[in-house]
């Protein structure tokens, strides 16, 4: 338990950290990275859906098929942040957040595509050992080895500090709601479950997020539907709510003008950014991890992964909540969610403690994975182990902490650590620009052409 003024300081410090200028910066960034790259992600999404399943490449270097560090990188972005997150957003923020987060998810596809190209071209391996990541691109494209460090520092603890934290305690609180089990059985439950996988390095990570990320995306697709067909003549109602509240000029619950506006943006986009994690720099390190030579295959697949986890079940768990009217209860995080389910399926409550359970644990083994690179970045390979067991040992004090206090938080430091990634993004944008008109030429060619690859020196 955390002394008051010290509760109220991570608070304050989370509002502050996602103020207006955090924002603004995450939407003109994706704004510039859309104009530049030509609207990318709307011009190749067909071609981004044809290969949502991308081939092996003979003879490639890396850790993971590319199909596996897709699944890694999908399994890890869709955790309890799409429910328990996005049912925080609503409460707080009202409908209006959830417009607020498709926006973000437009832009975030392009920023999401950056990351994984730079993590492919930047990467490094060394004997077989695979080490990807914002701050290899930072020290090597931007050429600023402090800005690498510090990116490096504030991830890795981060990852040690909020995965740990955020995901066991939404798996808690709603296992605690459906089935009455105590947080604190639960949390030495999820522990040990993410021990068995974690312990076996990010090989283990990838053969798990294979097979349980498209079984939780699809499970929870098809209770989602379920629920809003039922309340079907709800729907066109609550479209028309997010789309009033998110340009209101009073909050939901009253306030001065312009500040409904503002509060549904910070909640939209905070809770947009947690879902599906783009700015953060996390993508770097799952697609660098691939067994590909093909950058933009790798941002692609990045596409898709924003896509589905801000189209799909990010609004399969928004507009559940609005449509069944459960929103106004009360509840909040993951409990909030189920009891939406609840109006539709006789066991609703049931299906989204599992989903929940499996979100968060392919979340947890994935951020996982993420915090040792970023760790073993500074301390180098010795650290991987002892690292390992004290991320599962946090899982249990996470699952028993307060949620309020929890996603505070989580926000506060993924949002220190969007900074130094954006100036690497923004300034490496015209790698990624080269390497995405170097492959429209090579397609007008023909199939001829070779197209660009991560191998050889970087693009200018």
């Amino acid at each position: 338990m955390l002394p008051e003024p010290l509760r109220r300081a991570i608070i304050w410090a989370s509002d502050f950290v996602w103020g207006p200028w955090t924002l603004f910066m995450l939407l003109g960034a994706g704004l510039f990275l859309t104009l530049r790259y030509r609207f990318v992600q709307v011009r190749l999404f067909p071609e981004a859906a044809r290969t949502l399943v991308p081939a092996q490449q003979e003879g490639a270097r890396g850790a993971l098929s590319p199909f596996q560090a897709f699944m890694t990188a999908l399994g890890a972005s869709i955790g309890t942040g799409n429910i328990a997150g996005v049912a925080t957003a609503v409460v707080s923020g009202g409908p209006g957040a959830v417009f607020w987060i498709w926006v973000y998810g437009f832009f975030a596809t392009v920023i999401k595509l950056t990351e994984a190209m730079l993590g492919i071209r930047y990467r490094s391996i060394q004997g077989g050992h695979v080490s990807a990541g914002p701050m290899h691109y930072l020290k090597e494209g931007l050429r600023s080895p402090t800005l690498a460090w510090i990116y490096a520092l504030v991830a890795g603890v981060a990852a040690l500090t909020t995965t740990p934290f955020t995901q066991p305690n939404s798996m808690a609180v709603v296992l605690e709601s459906q089935f009455r089990i105590p947080t604190w059985a639960s949390g030495i439950g999820i522990a040990v479950l993410a021990w068995l996988v974690i312990i076996g390095g990010v090989r283990s990570i990838g053969r798990v997020a294979e097979k349980l990320a498209p079984l939780k995306v699809g499970l929870y697709l098809a209770g989602g539907l379920w629920v809003i067909l039922f309340h079907a003549g709800q729907v066109p109602e609550v479209f028309a709510l997010i789309f009033r509240e998110a340009f209101s000029m009073e909050g939901a619950r009253g306030g001065a003008a312009g500040v409904g506006v503002m509060v549904a943006m910070r909640y939209g986009l905070a809770r947009g950014i947690y879902a599906n994690e783009a700015g953060y720099g996390t993508a770097a390190v799952a697609y660098g991890s691939a067994r590909s030579e093909q950058p933009v295959q790798q941002g692609l697949n990045a596409v898709m992964e924003v896509f589905i986890v801000s189209f799909v079940t990010s609004s399969i768990s928004a507009l559940t909540i609005l449509v069944s009217g459960v929103w106004q209860s009360g509840k909040t995080s993951t409990a909030l969610v189920a009891s939406a389910f609840d109006t539709a399926l006789p066991v609703g409550g049931w299906v989204v403690a599992f989903c929940s359970f499996l979100f968060g644990y392919t979340t947890l083994t994935g951020w996982a994975y993420y915090g040792e690179q970023f760790l073993e970045y500074i301390g180098g390979k010795r650290i991987t182990k002892p690292y390992r067991w004290v991320y599962c040992g946090l899982i249990y004090f996470g699952a028993v902490s307060k949620p309020e206090l929890v996603w505070a938080w989580g926000d506060l430091m993924n949002g220190l650590q969007i900074f130094p990634n954006m100036v690497g993004i923004i300034g490496l944008s015209g790698v990624v620009a080269a390497a995405l008109r170097e492959r429209q030429k090579s397609r007008a060619l023909g199939p001829q052409a070779p197209g660009p690859s991560s191998s050889g020196p970087p693009l200018p």
